[in-house]
């Protein structure tokens, strides 16, 4: 049905009954690449793994009505109207509502919490003596568990929550290099760097197709893309 790359990547993905969040990401960015509809994707995405799921677990099929995502949040039926909402959707289609109180509403706050208490963890290691080789080296471990915070934070649910983490996350993207060379010392800024524009990459990738029909969103998060120079 979809390019020998694209079906092996689905096989890969879905060889043990579940979707991740990365591999969910993967196979969507690498769908939009083909030109592949997206609406189209994500259903045949969906039977694809409820099949596997089928065939590694027969007993439960009878009784497992969907596929769970547990990157886009478990939102099933509109609050409002009580209409199906896709997985991907930040409003419902059939009566207006834009999704609220969804479970990473207070995402931002969640995710510099998590940064800030990674940094305390830093402690007085810059001061020893393996501090100091440390930060000659490159990424200390503090650095680290930051890093990885923001790699493998969840993606927000609704539309404040988007706009909201990509105005926050748009001054720390700036790569610095002179004379068009990165320095030594500029080594773990721009790995920050490079690890905010990943995901804020993947927040507008979302953002595309979950606002695609909300035309005032979708120029507000086309202004973050070209600022981080993005296609």
């Amino acid at each position: 049905m979809y390019s020998e790359q694209i079906e092996n990547l689905i096989s890969l993905a879905l060889a043990d009954g579940e979707l991740t969040e990365k591999e969910k990401q993967v196979l969507f960015k690498k769908a939009e690449a083909e030109g592949i509809d997206l609406d189209e994707f994500e259903m045949v995405l969906d039977a694809k793994l409820f099949e596997k799921q089928k065939s590694l677990k027969p007993e439960a099929a009878s009784t497992t009505a969907a596929p769970k995502s547990d990157k886009f949040g478990d939102v099933k039926k509109c609050p409002s109207c009580g209409a199906p909402v896709s997985s991907f959707s930040t409003r419902c289609q059939d009566c207006g509502i834009d999704f609220k109180n969804v479970q990473s509403n207070s995402s931002i706050q969640k995710l510099f919490d998590l940064l800030n208490s990674a940094e305390n963890s830093r402690g007085d290691s810059t001061t020893s003596i393996f501090g100091k080789l440390q930060s000659m080296l490159g990424v200390n471990d503090a650095d680290k568990r930051k890093l990885e915070v923001i790699s493998s934070f969840p993606i927000p649910n609704t539309k404040d929550d988007m706009l909201e983490f990509l105005s926050l996350a748009l001054p720390k993207t700036k790569i610095k290099k002179i004379f068009g060379l990165e320095q030594s010392s500029d080594k773990v800024p721009n790995m920050y760097a490079r690890t905010w524009i990943e995901k804020c990459e993947q927040i507008i990738m979302k953002a595309r197709f979950a606002m695609k029909d909300d035309k005032k969103t979708i120029e507000e998060i086309e202004y973050y893309a070209k600022q981080l120079g993005l296609k």
